[in-house]
């Protein structure tokens, strides 16, 4: 299959496209569609205004065969058919264009239009998303999604803008659980594991904080690795066990801790948004965020799918007592003095007063 493709539909196809509204509902706080079109503004859209269609090109280092790329296909789709076809997408996947840290300068450089990564690689270069590498910060994905559709969305749009880029919209890869060699079945069997993680601070924390010793792996080495025994364990969405077939490297449990959230953020370069006339922003956004919330329903589904396959190759899921683990988490953060903006905090605390 190629890892390129545009999706251009006819407007006589609309009517089969039940998923995508077109410029119908709200787009949520985060995109804030109208406020991001400060800056660097006063040339006139190219394009449009000859009649032509738009082109962006979105990268993404998952493959065909993911949620992921599935999602951003239905991106493309919605767009198309909300903009009657003047704006398409072409989806560069499998990391053609680069690793997510890569795509993402490139995006800011404004040398490509839409770059999706993981919040953490975006806290590169927005400090205070490291809020949100905070191991058991959400209770549901609902309170997840809230918070970036409404407050916290706001200013992690206001940072991204000083940047150079807008974020049109989340994907999201979701909560994430263990994948072992062995079976864990409470905290204290996290003890001497060697366990791939996400190098960030947040994350590092938790897992020394259950007693485990963190590793720097690439996500790329992580079957190799499990299979040699270099690591005990790594941790993602369960889809991800499946579609990598950890379960080959050794992998027999899944313990289903949750905990971390993910998000995926769609970071649009200034080049690329200025080309989008104003009449059809809102329209664009809302298309964008119309396409990311089926992507969150397809990821729901392949986490339920690869469960059962799973169970069926053999692999045992395993629940844990996490009230312990959030205690010696916060014990962790305590000791280490860890703090984040104000204002942020209330947008991470409005969002979870709003959702339950």
């Amino acid at each position: 299959m190629k890892k390129g493709i545009v999706f251009m539909m006819a407007l006589g196809m609309a009517a089969g496209l039940t998923a995508c509204g077109g410029s119908g509902g709200a787009a949520g706080g985060g995109q804030q569609a109208g406020s991001s079109q400060t800056g660097g503004e006063a040339a006139a859209p190219q394009g449009a205004n000859q009649g032509e269609s738009i082109h962006f090109t979105l990268a993404m280092v998952d493959n065909t065969s993911s949620n992921y790329y599935k999602g951003a296909s239905k991106i493309a789709e919605c767009v198309s058919e909300a903009t009657e076809g003047k704006i398409t997408i072409t989806i560069q996947a499998g990391g053609t264009l680069g690793g997510e840290s890569d795509t993402l300068d490139m995006a800011i450089q404004g040398d490509l239009d839409i770059a999706s990564c993981a919040n953490s690689v975006l806290a590169n270069y927005i400090p205070e998303m490291n809020i949100l590498d905070q191991a058991f910060l959400w209770d549901s994905a609902d309170q997840a999604n809230y918070a970036v559709e409404h407050e916290l969305g706001d200013l992690i749009q206001a940072k991204a803008n000083a940047q150079g880029i807008h974020v049109i919209g989340y994907m999201e890869s979701g909560f994430r659980d263990v994948f072992s060699t062995k079976p864990i079945q409470s905290m204290a069997d996290f003890k001497g594991v060697k366990i791939r993680v996400m190098q960030n601070d947040g994350q590092l924390m938790a897992f020394t904080s259950f007693g485990a010793n963190p590793i720097a792996l690439s996500a790329s080495e992580q079957f190799t690795a499990l299979q040699q025994g270099t690591i005990d364990a790594c941790e993602n969405a369960v889809s991800n066990c499946w579609i990598n077939k950890f379960y080959e490297a050794g992998v027999n449990s899944v313990i289903n801790t949750k905990h971390c959230f993910v998000y995926i953020p769609l970071c649009m370069s200034d080049n690329a948004w200025n080309k989008i006339p104003e009449d059809l922003r809102d329209t664009f956004v809302k298309a964008v965020w119309e396409g990311c919330r089926e992507q969150w329903k397809y990821l729901d589904e392949s986490n339920e799918e690869a469960r059962g396959k799973l169970e069926e190759a053999g692999v045992t899921f395993y629940d844990i007592d996490v009230e312990e683990m959030k205690v010696a988490y916060t014990a962790e953060q305590q000791k280490n003095g860890t703090s984040y903006d104000t204002e942020w905090i209330a947008a991470v605390d409005a969002a979870k007063a709003a959702v339950q």
